[in-house]
Parts: structure tokens; sequence; C-alpha cells
């Protein structure tokens, strides 16, 4: 074999991932709070790229593609995904308002809205310091007359200065203040404090025990029994017997009543009356301030029972964005460009914006298409609950519908439907097979978990089921399963063991 330069002519086939196919993956895996902001970005950086969100404007007139199409088995046609998102639609198009062209042309005839309607103009010599010369005072905002709750630091800040007058005192008190977890305790340890501000720890306690009269009664305890005693104390409630219930707070948790029951001293009756006045209290005083607004979770499809049978499924409209390109703008700048740079910057802002159109439109479909198969295969759920839940993977979508399982995945991701039943995320659906004892169509791990859910639940107190006696009832079901998977089914589902069990159902407590 020679060793000598030559040259070879090679064909090959190798898949590269374009920054176009990267988009459309990101995308897709973006829930709808992540896409929207993605989206509020790229308006941003491309110019022409705007959000429609006029009154009256249907998308579907902007779509060239198929009008017709046949339903899945109670889902929607392709007409219903184009009613909700916008795909190729441009601001120049004859369905858009006349109020947009004539803005553009505000803006390129450098005309003033305010001056075309005449409005006359107002000097700042027109008002005085705080109201007007003709003494009429403005009309005030409804939202500046907004009462504002007020926060836990600044009811304690509050407090802190009325009770305590030295100086020194009230730093010491702002910082424990600072420290307060969201709770209303006070985990860290005081000596870091007193080596801070250069004071005795012996101070910073005298201090603490001044914080601890104040208002939400049970702030800035050290533990769980400490903020219940600091409650008590306040109730005047907080005698031998009721200490002693909070030194052994597991003993409770249990439910190994005889023992606690003999270490407060104290019979059933006052035993259960203690109990029921520690469950009165409130373990987490802070949270009565400061309460952070829960979002809820907005749907990124819809579902809902048609009238002949069967099910409509189609894509929330409010979690789909709703993007332009503008091809006026676009003409206009590249006939404006002075060189070659100008030219070729407007066209890449052209073929990104044309691409992100792309990939939304892309995503949507395939949401839909994956949210109806789901709903097909798992009908049995939305009819009859959790129980005839079918057992469900990846792979049986994704063969539904010819794609990759690693995109029916970032499909589901983050991905929520509104049923009939409430609104569940995507990936719930999708449930490992469990074995059926007779041999027939196998069980979806979630259907046995609530099965053994149920059981717990109505067993009565003198005879509570073990794990084996799980086993055996399920597999009269035709359940086959074994023993550590009901333990690690039952765990899972936060229920305690057997002896824990009978003890909370045998106890009045």
């Amino acid at each position: 074999m020679a060793l000598t330069p030559r040259l070879e002519l090679r064909q090959s086939q190798s898949l590269v991932m374009t920054p176009q196919l990267q988009q459309a993956i990101k995308l897709l895996q973006l829930s709808s709070v992540e896409l929207d902001a993605y989206v509020e970005q790229e308006l941003a950086s491309n110019p022409l790229l705007e959000r429609e969100d006029a009154d009256g404007f249907d998308p579907a007139d902007e779509w060239d593609g198929p009008e017709d199409g046949a339903a899945a088995d109670g889902g929607s046609t392709e007409a219903d995904l184009l009613s909700s998102v916008d795909f190729e639609a441009t601001a120049d198009q004859p369905n858009l308002t006349e109020d947009l062209d004539a803005d553009y042309e505000n803006v390129w005839n450098n005309d003033s809205p305010a001056d075309a309607a005449g409005a006359p103009e107002q000097t700042i010599g027109d008002w005085g310091q705080g109201g007007r010369r003709d003494f009429e005072a403005p009309q005030a905002d409804l939202e500046l007359t907004l009462s504002r709750e007020e926060t836990l630091t600044e009811h304690l800040t509050r407090q802190l200065n009325m009770e305590l007058a030295d100086p020194a005192d009230r730093l010491i008190g702002l910082h424990l203040i600072d420290r307060l977890d969201e709770a209303g305790y006070l985990s860290a340890d005081l000596t870091p404090v007193a080596d801070m501000l250069g004071c005795d720890l012996a101070r910073v306690e005298a201090t603490l025990s001044r914080l601890q009269q104040f208002t939400p009664s049970g702030i800035f305890a050290r533990s769980l029994a400490e903020c219940l005693a600091l409650q008590l104390r306040d109730l005047n409630r907080l005698d031998p017997a009721m200490q002693a219930l909070l030194d052994h707070l597991d003993l409770l948790a249990r439910r190994e009543i005889d023992e606690l029951r003999a270490l407060c001293g104290v019979d059933d009756d006052d035993l259960a009356e203690m109990v029921a006045e520690v469950r009165a209290l409130d373990p987490k005083p802070a949270l009565a301030f400061d309460r952070s607004v829960v979002q809820p979770i907005t749907p990124d499809v819809l579902m809902r029972a048609q009238s002949g049978g069967g099910w409509i499924v189609e894509l929330n409209p409010e979690t789909l964005p709703r993007v332009l390109i503008n091809n006026r703008y676009h003409a206009e700048v590249r006939q404006a460009a002075r060189n070659r740079e100008e030219r070729h910057y407007v066209d890449e802002c052209l073929q990104s914006a044309n691409w992100l159109v792309k990939a939304l439109h892309q995503r949507a479909t395939t949401i839909l298409k994956v949210a109806r198969d789901i709903v097909r295969q798992q009908d049995g759920f939305f009819r009859h609950g959790v129980e005839a839940l079918r057992p469900l993977v990846l792979r049986d979508i994704a063969q539904a519908i010819e794609m990759h399982e690693s995109t029916v995945s970032r499909v589901t991701s983050n991905k929520y439907i509104a049923t009939p039943r409430g609104i569940y995320e995507l990936k719930y659906f999708f449930s490992p097979a469990i074995a059926s004892a007779s041999g027939g169509e196998a069980y979806a791990a979630e259907s046995v978990r609530h099965r053994i859910k149920v059981l717990t639940e109505d067993e009565p107190a003198d005879a509570v089921l073990s794990d084996d006696k799980i086993v055996e009832l399920l597999a009269r079901e035709g359940v086959d399963i074994a023993r550590r998977t009901v333990a690690k089914y039952r765990e899972s589902l936060g229920i305690p063991s057997s002896v824990q069990r009978r003890r909370q159902k045998r106890s009045r407590i």
C-alpha cells in the first residue's frame, strides 16, 4: 500500500442540529409562562415582530392550510387549532384595522397624536404646590386610595419602637427581626448576633425574651415546643402537665398515649382536652402576614364533553402568543438601508421572525396532537375515575402519532390539561403497568395506589389492614403485586404503617 496523497469523493448522511431546529426543540419544552417570557424577549430584540391583541382578529384568515379535517375520537378538527393560534399573519394584511396603518404613518411623518387632536398645552405655571391655581383639586386616582396590608417586619418594628426605649436594645431587636424565617421562627444562633453588635449574649437573650411577648403570639420561638408554649402562656394555660406534653411532642406524633399520659400525670379525658388545646394553636404564626398570592395554573389544553358523545380537545388561546410579522416595516426599512450590512441585518430579522412563527405553530400542533391521543387512550379515566386509568408509557403515544419519545416527553413536561375531573399535568396520565393475576389486561400503578388509599381509609379500628392483607385483597381483585411494592406505594401516599394506624383509630386523640 503506497503512502501517497490522493483525492477521494465520499457520500454520507448526517443529522445536523441547525439553530432553527434547536429553537423549535427549545420552544417545545417550555411551559406557557416560560414561552411568554421568551416571546417577549424576541419582541424586544426583533423589530419586525409585534404582538397582536386587537379584538376581532381571526388568525384563521391568515392561514393557507387545510380548513377541513377529520376529528379524532372525541377530538376537534384542525380548524379548532387555527382559531386559537396566529401563524404567519402580517401587519399589512387587509383584515387589520386602519388604526395600525395610521399609527405607522404618524411615526414616519413625526406627527404627534396629541397635536393632531388639538389638545391644549398645559404649563407648569397652571399648577401650584399640591393643587391648581383655581383651587380645584384634580381627580385622584382610585388606586392611590387602596389600603395596603401591613407586613410582618413593619408590624414587629412598630411594636419594637413602642416597647423598647434603649437604642441598643432596639438595634438588637432589629437584627433579630431580620433573622426570622417565613414561619416566624428564630432558627439562627444568638452568638453571631452578640459578636456582630459587640454586646453580651445575656443581653441578646434578654431582648429576645421581650420580643417573644410581641404579637402574633408565638413569634420569635426557636422550636415548635417553644412556639406553642408562648401561646399557651398568653392564654394562662401553661401548667406543668401541659409543659410535659410539649416536651414530648414526639410521643404525641407516634400516638403513644399510655406513655404520654403517665408522663403528664393526667387521665384520658384531661389528656384529650390538652391535645385539643394544642391543636387549636398556630404552629406558624408569621404566615398571617406577608401572604403571597398563589398563582393558579393556566391549562395549555382545554377538554370538554361533546353533545353527541366523545370529547372535544382544543388549545387554550390564553397560553398561545399572538405574534405578527410586520412586512410593511420590513420593506420600508430595507428600502431605506444605506449599505449591504444594514440590508443583511434586516433580512436576518425577517428570517428569524419567520422561523419563530413557524416554531410556535409546530409547538401548538404537536401539543394538540399529543393531548388528543392521551384523551383517546385514557377515555376510561375521564368517564369513571382513577380506577379506570390505563397503563401508558411515552412509547405508546409516540407510536400512535409517529413521533419520537423524546418529543412526547418534552411536550408533556410542564403542560396541563383542564378536564371535567380537574386540571392535570399531561405527565400524570403516564403510569407503569402492573400485571394482572389472571393474565388479563394490566393495571396502572396510579390506579393501584388509589385502591390502596381507599382500602386504608375504609378499614375499621379493630381490623387494620397490614401490607400482607392488602396484597391478599388486591390479588382477589386480580392485581398481581408484591408486598414491598405495596409498602412503597403506601409510603409515597403518606399512609403510616398498620401499627400507627391502629393507634390512631383506637385513640380518641
